[in-house]
């Protein structure tokens, strides 16, 4: 599907909402601790292998809608027994930003725009990423959808987020990697809307996306360089 050039018209950006895993961050980190880490460990403690104890985690979620026990570790704490937040450190050398997004942060934080993380994760995933990144410190605010009690796929995450961070949806840019996410942001009516090819680099990329797609962050700044770090906006 064609789509127009991935750069907005930022005179028409006054709100700016990210994605983090997928988006900012390479999701290399988190395929890594929940499709390989997590089921090794998990067979180990129970005598079968890692795909029988992928197949037993994930099975029931294969096509399914995911609801928030799918982003939720004290879910998967109970599911598995196991010290998840333990394995999310073992794994932290993987938390790596995605081409261009901390450069792009920093170009953000010389605009007017309010800018909005805004993640499935729970609060102590996120809490471990941005130790190992100093993301959140990018930001004006993080919202986790955790918050709500419900996730961004749904029509209620983003009624409850207007009511919690009013903003106009005719002046929004929202950057994310699900694309039923970016559906139900388009359903709410935000107008500018971009999504990542390659979320995972060590992955192929996503083909058939039906949202206007760019590959590094420097496409969206409609050709100005980056500036130092100077931090968020006080």
């Amino acid at each position: 599907m064609k789509h127009p050039r991935p750069t907005p018209d930022w005179t028409q950006i006054h709100t700016v909402m990210l994605d983090m895993d997928g988006c900012l961050l390479d999701l290399i980190y988190d395929n890594h601790l929940w499709n390989d880490l997590v089921p090794i460990r998990y067979g180990q403690a129970r005598g079968i292998s890692a795909e029988e104890a992928r197949r037993f985690l994930y099975g029931h979620l294969l096509g399914g809608q995911r609801d928030l026990n799918f982003y939720c570790i004290d879910f998967w704490r109970r599911r598995t027994q196991l010290d998840i937040m333990a394995l999310h450190q073992e794994m932290a050398h993987f938390i790596i930003y995605r081409p261009g997004a901390q450069a792009f942060l920093h170009w953000l934080g010389a605009k007017e725009a309010r800018v909005l993380l805004v993640t499935n994760a729970h609060r102590a995933s996120l809490a471990v990423k941005d130790q190992h990144s100093g993301l959140c410190a990018e930001v004006d605010r993080t919202i986790s959808s955790h918050d709500f009690g419900c996730v961004k796929e749904s029509a209620p995450f983003w009624r409850r987020l207007a009511e919690a961070e009013p903003f106009d949806p005719a002046h929004t840019l929202f950057i994310d990697d699900n694309q039923d996410v970016l559906e139900a942001a388009a359903a709410f009516g935000i107008a500018h809307l971009r999504t990542v090819r390659q979320p995972d680099s060590s992955r192929p990329p996503q083909r058939d996306l039906r949202f206007p797609v760019f590959d590094h962050f420097a496409e969206l700044m409609d050709g100005e360089a980056p500036k130092g770090s100077a931090g968020r906006r006080t």
